[in-house]
C-alpha cells in the first residue's frame, strides 16, 4: 500500500478528532446563497438567487433537501457517523466498505430524488460521489506528487464535515472541436492555467456544463474529454467557491421565467437546476485546492482508476429510476382519469413501460449485488451493469436570451465563448435556438404529439399497418428458405 493509500479515511483513529458541525438546515442553506456570486440572466447580474424569479422556487426545492437530511427522523437513512468528528454527515460522502454501505448510499439518494420526482439531477449527492471516489484512491493523485493526494483527501473531508454542495464543469466549450485545446485560435478560450505563483495558480477561459451551479457552494473544474500532448495547461482538477472573484455563471434560459404559474407549470417552475456555462477571468486557486496540475494522464485516470465515476453515476441512476417511477405513476393516473385503465391495449402498453422501468430498477440493485471490493477494502459498484443502463444525453449550452449579446456586462463573453470554428457567436446561437425551438420547446412538443396521433391512436394505426402489409411476399421468402436442400 502506498503512502497515499495510508491517507485514505477509514476510522476515527486515522485523523485528529474534530468538533462536529451541525447538519445544515434549509434556512441556513438559503442564507448562504446570498454570497455575491456572479450569475447573469438576460444580460443582468442576479443580485440574490433566493429572490430572483428565475431561481427562487428551485432554491426552495434545494433547501428541502437540506431539511430532509437534517431531520432526526431521517438520521439513519441520510447520514452516517463521520470517521473524524464522530458527528452525523451525509451518506453522499460515505466511502462504502461493504455491500450494505453501498446500498445505504443508494437509498439515501432515492430519498433525495423523490423530493423532486427525479427532476433535480445534480443534487448534493452527485459530485460528492466523485470526491468520495477520489479520497478512496488518493494514490492516483499521488502520481503527480504526494501533496496533491493530501489535498484531495483534506478537501473531501472539508466537504463532508461541513455538508457542502459541490458541482462540476468538466467539458470544454464547443468552439472548434476539430482542434485540441492548445491549438484553438486563442489558447485562453478553454479553461486553463495562465499564471503560477508560490500561493497558487490563476485560471482563465470557459468550461461547461455546471448544472446546479446557481445553487451550489463549490465548483470543481476539470476535464473528462481526452487531452493531447500540448494540452497540459488544461489538465487540471481544482475547486473554487461559487463567489470566487473572476468566476462568472451564464445559465441557459431558466424555465421558471417562462412559467406563468405553478398550476400551469408545476414542475418547471420548481425543479429547474439551471445548467450554467462557466467563464473564469484570472480566478485564483490556492495550492491546497489543486488536486491535479498540468498532468494529462492523471486527469484521465481520476475518472476510471478511482471509483469516482461509478459512485457519481450510482446516484444518477437512482435518480433516473425515481423519474421513471414518477412517469409510471403519472401514466397510471391519467389512464384512471380517462377510464382507459382496464382496456387491454392500454394495459399491454403499460406493461411494456413497466418492464423497461423494472429493468432499470433491477440493474440498479445489481450494481450493489455484483459490487467488488478492491485491495484497499473499498467497494466499487459493478461497472458492467451501471454502464449497461446509463442513458447518454447530449446537452446544448446557450445563453439565457439575446439580451446577453446586448448588455455591456455580458456581450464580450458571449462573442468570445459562444463562437464556433466556422461561425461567429450570434450565427451559432441563432442556429442552436432554431434547433431548440424545433425539438425542445412546448411548440416542438405539440408537433411531436401531432405526428404521433394525427392519424389516430397508435394501436389503430398499427392495426391498419397489419392489414396493409404484404405478408404474402414476406412469407414467400420464408418458404424459399425452408425449401433449400443440401
Amino acid at each position: 500500500m502506498t503512502a497515499a493509500a495510508d491517507r485514505r479515511p477509514k476510522d476515527a483513529t486515522q485523523s485528529k478528532q474534530a468538533q462536529p458541525v451541525p447538519l445544515r438546515t434549509g434556512a441556513e442553506y438559503l442564507r448562504s446563497l446570498d454570497d455575491g456570486r456572479a450569475l447573469f440572466v438576460d444580460g443582468e447580474r442576479v443580485r440574490n438567487v433566493t429572490t430572483h424569479p428565475a431561481f427562487a422556487r428551485a432554491a426552495r426545492s434545494a433547501a428541502e433537501l437540506f431539511d430532509i437530511a437534517a431531520d432526526p427522523a431521517n438520521r439513519e437513512r441520510m447520514t452516517y457517523t463521520s470517521p473524524t468528528s464522530g458527528g452525523p454527515v451525509w451518506r453522499a460522502y460515505q466511502i462504502p466498505r461493504n455491500h450494505a454501505d453501498l446500498r445505504a448510499k443508494r437509498l439515501a439518494s432515492e430519498m433525495w430524488s423523490e423530493a423532486s420526482f427525479g427532476l433535480l439531477g445534480r443534487t448534493p449527492d452527485h459530485v460528492s460521489g466523485f470526491f468520495a471516489g477520489y479520497a478512496a484512491a488518493p494514490e492516483v493523485f499521488a502520481a503527480g506528487g504526494q501533496q496533491f493526494a493530501d489535498n484531495v483527501v483534506k478537501f473531501y473531508e472539508h466537504l463532508r464535515e461541513n455538508h457542502q454542495w459541490i458541482t462540476y464543469a468538466i467539458v470544454p466549450p464547443q468552439i472548434d472541436r476539430s482542434k485540441p485545446a492548445h491549438q484553438q485560435s486563442d489558447p485562453t478560450l478553454y479553461a486553463g492555467v495562465v499564471k503560477e505563483t508560490d500561493a497558487g495558480i490563476y485560471i482563465s477561459g470557459a468550461q461547461q456544463l455546471a448544472s446546479a451551479a446557481a445553487y451550489s457552494d463549490w465548483l470543481q473544474l476539470s476535464c473528462i474529454h481526452p487531452l493531447q500532448k500540448g494540452d497540459e495547461n488544461y489538465a487540471l482538477n481544482v475547486a473554487m467557491p461559487m463567489n470566487a472573484e473572476g468566476l462568472r455563471l451564464y445559465p441557459r434560459r431558466p424555465f421558471a421565467t417562462q412559467a406563468t404559474s405553478t398550476f400551469d407549470y408545476p414542475l418547471s417552475s420548481r425543479f429547474d437546476e439551471s445548467d450554467c456555462f462557466v467563464v473564469m477571468d484570472n480566478v485564483f486557486i490556492p495550492w491546497e485546492h489543486v488536486f491535479i496540475y498540468r498532468n494529462t494522464e492523471i486527469c484521465r485516470d481520476q475518472w476510471w482508476k478511482t471509483p469516482s465515476h461509478v459512485y457519481g453515476n450510482l446516484q444518477a441512476q437512482a435518480r433516473y429510476a425515481t423519474k421513471l417511477r414518477f412517469m409510471m405513476g403519472l401514466a397510471k393516473r391519467m389512464n384512471e382519469l380517462t377510464g382507459n385503465d382496464a382496456l387491454p391495449p392500454v394495459q399491454v402498453q403499460m406493461g411494456e413501460l413497466a418492464a423497461m422501468v423494472a429493468t432499470v430498477e433491477s440493474m440498479l440493485e445489481a450494481q450493489e449485488i455484483k459490487a467488488t471490493i478492491d485491495a484497499n477494502g473499498v467497494v466499487w459498484p459493478c461497472k458492467s451493469t451501471l454502464y449497461a443502463v446509463m442513458a447518454l444525453q447530449a446537452e446544448i449550452t446557450l445563453p439565457s436570451s439575446v439580451k446577453d449579446f446586448e448588455s455591456p456586462e455580458t456581450a464580450a463573453d458571449m462573442e468570445r465563448y459562444m463562437q464556433s470554428g466556422k461561425a461567429g457567436a450570434r450565427e451559432r446561437v441563432a442556429l442552436m435556438r432554431l434547433a431548440w425551438d424545433f425539438i425542445g420547446t412546448e411548440f416542438a412538443n405539440r408537433h411531436q404529439q401531432y405526428e404521433k396521433f394525427y392519424g389516430g391512436a397508435s394501436f389503430v394505426v398499427k392495426t391498419n399497418m397489419f392489414r396493409s402489409y404484404d405478408f404474402g411476399r414476406a412469407k414467400a421468402m420464408v418458404d424459399r428458405a425452408l425449401a433449400i436442400k443440401d
